[in-house]
């Protein structure tokens, strides 16, 4: 369980009655709104409670609890239906708005016209005056001049504040004067009806924000909808009960918070554990330690010809170079390289006797895209019904995958547009994401100038060199070149790498093997 996952068990026992222990003689609930009825008539406003009280009291009948809880409510109109569970008989039920006066705040615009460094000024409250985890706010950043103040809604010491639009439904308390934009709900409680922090926990707690999340109104920017907020149903207890209850959770908020903080360590361990296992793996991989090596799978040496002459074939240069005698590991290793012009000292591990370095250049065609400035993408590139998506930085993610369908397409008439093919690696070699962003493609997409194609000469080779892309060996070796003011790593670099190349059916029992361990490391961190 998680510390949030208590800290709602923890409220919802208190919204209940369940976290203490009910005293005859704290009274009942039902005189607090009496107590209401009572502030509203003196202001010759309707209410309806007063024949609900007769008739019930000259029943005699014994009540249901839902039946003794409603009794209290029925001014706000309560059918039993409502009721989502019972709640001790000293306590009753009642709507927000019955109990709190709810507005929505205002803006004036444009809101810079307003603003003013000014001390007299009135504070301007936003949600970034908040704190992530905070009960308060205690201060605001801007403030603006009174001419504002008919555009807007002032708010004062000890009203709540929620959060609607966006990020709709979290409840603050002031602890200042101010004035709020349309972002905002205020409610005001009435009277003392309600302990102030106990009337904060139950608006905190998932009972309260489900019924928020019922309110909500707007297709794209979700709003609060003020009418139906003032419907959302709450449980009522004593006052002296309230404040019991209050002392009950803040006794227990401290040790959620330090289980909270223990968890937020364990969570960031298993995540650093998770992608420690990842490299490991990859880097057993690339050498030669992650599966045995079988003998009749050939020599790696002859899958570099076969590439080699692949290339050849379509007018590709190529250099060799051959040695007849007896070599060491490395220079095994090597001796399938020499076209590479590897020296024995670039070498930087032993690799299997059947295995060869290269370079990425003697493997895969490296080419970066096209640039394409927003206003051509706009002009040019926007509703195109048939051709090539255009993938950028952007639309890369750090999940290794893919945005392809962000609304630019190039047309498949346009030939001056570098392809990515299908089942070819995507990386970034530029910028703050350069090394970081790295994806395997599923169809064939136009591209970005910052984004190099890793296009392999030969088929099935593919996956393993997106693996060997994403080792130790390479990521070092990509941020060793790292040069320039934007930073990022140039083509030739990159072509010069080396690359610890296995037979092809190694190859491919390499990446099983990778891709059936990479999610149980990925379930490590979560």
């Amino acid at each position: 369980m998680t510390a949030k996952d208590l800290k709602n068990a923890l409220l919802q026992e208190a919204v209940q009655g369940k976290l203490v222990p009910q005293i005859a003689s704290e009274g009942n609930a039902r005189d607090l709104l009496e107590e209401i009825r009572k502030e509203k008539l003196s202001h010759g406003l309707d209410l309806r409670l007063e024949a609900s009280l007769a008739i019930n009291a000259k029943s005699g009948k014994r009540k249901s609890k839902k039946e003794t809880a409603l009794t209290g409510s029925n001014p706000c109109d309560i059918t039993e239906d409502e009721i989502p569970f019972d709640i001790p008989e000293s306590w009753c039920w009642c709507r927000l708005g019955e109990v709190t006066e709810i507005a929505r705040g205002g803006s004036p615009r444009p809101i810079k016209d307003y603003l003013t460094t000014d001390e007299s000024g009135y504070n301007w409250i936003k949600i970034g005056d908040t704190d992530k985890n905070g009960k308060y706010i205690n201060q605001t950043a801007e403030k603006i001049v009174k001419e504002g103040l008919s555009k807007t809604r002032l708010v004062h010491k000890g009203d709540f504040l929620l959060t609607n639009s966006m990020s709709f439904g979290r409840p603050y308390i002031l602890n200042i004067d101010g004035c709020i934009h349309d972002g905002w709900l205020v409610i005001s409680p009435k009277g003392t009806v309600f302990n102030k922090d106990f009337l904060y926990y139950v608006l905190s707690s998932t009972f309260a924000y489900n019924q928020f999340c019922d309110s909500v109104s707007g297709a794209v920017v979700k709003n609060l909808n003020s009418d139906k907020v003032r419907e959302s149903l709450l449980p009522l207890p004593p006052l002296a009960e309230q404040k019991r209850i209050v002392a009950a959770i803040e006794k227990f908020m401290p040790l959620i918070e330090e289980y909270g903080k223990k968890e937020t360590q364990l969570k960031a361990i298993n995540e650093k554990i998770g992608t420690l296992t990842k490299k490991a793996i990859l880097q057993e991989a690339v050498q030669g330690k992650l599966v045995p090596q079988i003998a009749s799978e050939g020599n790696a040496r002859d899958l570099l010809e076969e590439i080699r002459k692949e290339k050849l074939s379509h007018g590709l240069d190529f250099a060799n170079a051959k040695s007849g005698k007896r070599k060491s590991k490395k220079e095994t290793a090597l001796a399938g390289s020499n076209p590479c012009d590897i020296k024995e000292e670039e070498i930087p591990f032993d690799i299997p006797e059947n295995w060869c370095w290269c370079r990425l250049s003697e493997l895969c065609n490296l080419y970066t895209g096209d640039s394409i400035n927003e206003t051509e993408k706009k002009l040019k590139y926007t509703n195109i019904k048939e051709g090539w998506y255009y993938i950028g930085t952007k639309d890369v993610n750090f999940d290794q995958t893919i945005n392809y369908d962000n609304g630019i397409k190039i047309p498949f008439e346009k030939d001056n547009f570098r392809i990515a093919p299908k089942n070819t690696v995507l990386m970034c070699i530029e910028g703050g994401s350069a090394g970081r962003k790295i994806a395997f493609t599923n169809q064939d997409v136009c591209f970005g100038n910052k984004l190099c194609c890793f296009n392999s000469y030969k088929n099935e080779i593919e996956k393993f060199i997106f693996y060997f892309l994403q080792s130790t060996l390479f990521t070092d070796a990509f941020k060793d070149n790292i040069n320039g003011i934007i930073g990022g790593v140039s083509i030739n670099n990159l072509k010069g790498m080396l690359f610890p190349l296995p037979p092809l059916a190694e190859q491919k029992r390499i990446v099983a093997t990778i891709e059936k361990i990479l999610p149980l490391c990925e379930k490590i961190g979560e």
